[in-house]
């Protein structure tokens, strides 16, 4: 998904003649902790709640507030995983979206990535999820799905870690299937190091819950 698909029109943008009062009220009405602010349809940057409270004169515009603001945005054709790592980067609630010409064009939240990540991970999917410890030399997709499958079985997601200070690899892989005996005993017969299995037994509503919980959590 590109960062043009993730907007949201659910966050509209600040301009540079709003209060630091009227920006934190916004910011509680919409859950964030940073808005976008605009001077004369350009974007000027994101104010962040910290900033704010900051300043002792909330009465005060922002261009009188702040004579200079951040600017951490994506352009359009960005891809999700650069919209993530730049959310990350700059620890951020809120990432303004550009065209090519630097025209703001809107802005996601870190809320409705999660959201987006949910319904488009195949976390929703009855199945089972298994945590694999690999040397990094050694991963290979390939093989890992080839063991998945000889079981009858199917990768519908996978997720890769590669900690800093090591030179292994965490892949976790959610799968088809409630019961993950059989391929977690292939997964060893070819050495693979099983870090953590969750599956659920017929009746168990364990992973459904886990998630509705997350989402009612987000929803507050």
């Amino acid at each position: 998904m590109k960062a043009l698909e993730l907007i949201s029109e659910e966050i509209p943008p600040l301009t540079h003649t709003d209060t630091g009062e009227k920006a934190l009220r916004w910011m509680d009405e919409f859950k964030v902790s940073h808005l976008p602010v605009l001077k004369n349809g350009n974007f000027v940057g994101v104010i962040s709640e910290s900033d704010i409270l900051d300043k002792l004169n909330l009465e005060d515009t922002l261009d009188k507030l702040f004579d200079h603001l951040p600017r951490p945005y994506v352009f359009e054709n960005a891809h999700i995983y650069e919209v993530l790592a730049k959310i990350s980067e700059h620890k951020l609630s809120v990432l303004p979206v550009l065209d090519a010409e630097e025209k703001y064009l809107g802005c996601t939240s870190i809320h409705h990535l999660i959201t987006l990540i949910a319904n488009t991970g195949s976390i929703k999917e009855s199945g089972g999820i298994i945590v694999l410890e690999v040397n990094e030399i050694d991963y290979s997709m390939a093989q890992i799905a080839q063991i998945v499958e000889g079981n009858n079985a199917k990768i519908l997601s996978s997720y890769i870690m590669s900690p800093s200070d090591s030179s292994k690899l965490e892949v976790t892989l959610k799968i088809n299937k409630i019961e993950l005996g059989s391929i977690i005993r292939t997964f060893e017969r070819y050495d693979y190091v099983i870090k953590a299995s969750f599956q659920k037994s017929e009746g168990d509503d364990d992973v459904q819950f886990r998630y509705d919980a997350l989402m009612n959590y987000l929803n507050l």
